[in-house]
């Protein structure tokens, strides 16, 4: 029951998110799927606590700025993302694209640590907590290429490699091939393979005997012209920071 609890506390942050508004009672149960007796619990508890508040009577409910709080306290005492910080603002601001920083989770996907979104208005436009499957995605090659053959191989294995269109890698000899060729250019890319018209460039960097990788991301037409000056501002950023 404690975890189902937790869950539901995620998804009602989560539908707030998603919906940015005052929810009656009635509509966030339907959102989320539970009965309104087991929200309505979930709701009182939430806000006597301080982190949801009635916006008026019968007019729903809103997150309060404690949530704000909590997480700004959180985030600045990330032992890790508090090193890399600055270095992924430099880097966006060189680029002028958008930076994700991640690693590998222990179910073997990609996870997203941190964004720092473009300044364009066209964007790639990911959020952090987002889990994505390493074959098609340009963290997650680079992830794999510090991995030996038979651990990428296990890893590739456990699970279906999702075909997302016609460019999309869906072989372990495919990957493996891509992999090769990226080690020589000097990045790994994802030129569309999941979402059709963004491209992404990676490479691994670790700190602290752990492997994180940093990805440049940016819509393919404006990204894919610039990639090998973009590669080359990347893979000095990432050596930078293992060198602090």
């Amino acid at each position: 029951m404690s975890v189902k609890t937790a869950l539901r506390v995620i998804e009602i942050i989560e539908t707030y998110a998603r919906e940015r508004r005052a929810l009656p009672l009635s509509e966030l149960a339907r959102l989320l799927g539970v009965p309104v007796s087991s929200c309505l619990a979930l709701i009182r508890t939430l806000a006597d606590l301080g982190y949801l508040y009635e916006t008026g009577r019968r007019q729903g409910y809103y997150p309060t700025g404690r949530l704000l709080a909590m997480a700004q306290r959180i985030a600045a005492s990330d032992p890790v993302l508090d090193r890399v910080y600055p270095s992924l603002v430099e880097l966006r601001d060189a680029t002028q694209e958008t930076i994700v920083f991640g690693k590998l989770s222990g179910e073997g996907k990609v996870v997203y640590l941190d964004v720092l979104d473009s300044p364009h208005t066209i964007r790639y436009a990911p959020v952090a907590g987002e889990f994505r499957e390493v074959h098609a995605n340009s963290l997650g090659k680079a992830l794999l290429s510090v991995l030996d053959t038979k651990a990428r191989h296990a890893l590739l294995n456990s699970y279906s490699l999702t075909r997302y269109n016609e460019r999309t890698l869906t072989s372990i000899d495919a990957v493996d091939g891509d992999l090769e060729l990226s080690r020589q250019r000097g990045w790994f890319m994802n030129l569309g393979e999941s979402i059709s018209d963004v491209c992404a460039l990676a490479w691994p960097v670790t700190l602290s005997g752990e492997t994180y990788a940093i990805s440049v991301g940016g819509p393919v037409y404006r990204l894919e012209p610039r990639q090998e000056e973009c590669a080359r501002i990347l893979r000095a950023a990432c050596t930078g920071l293992e060198q602090g």
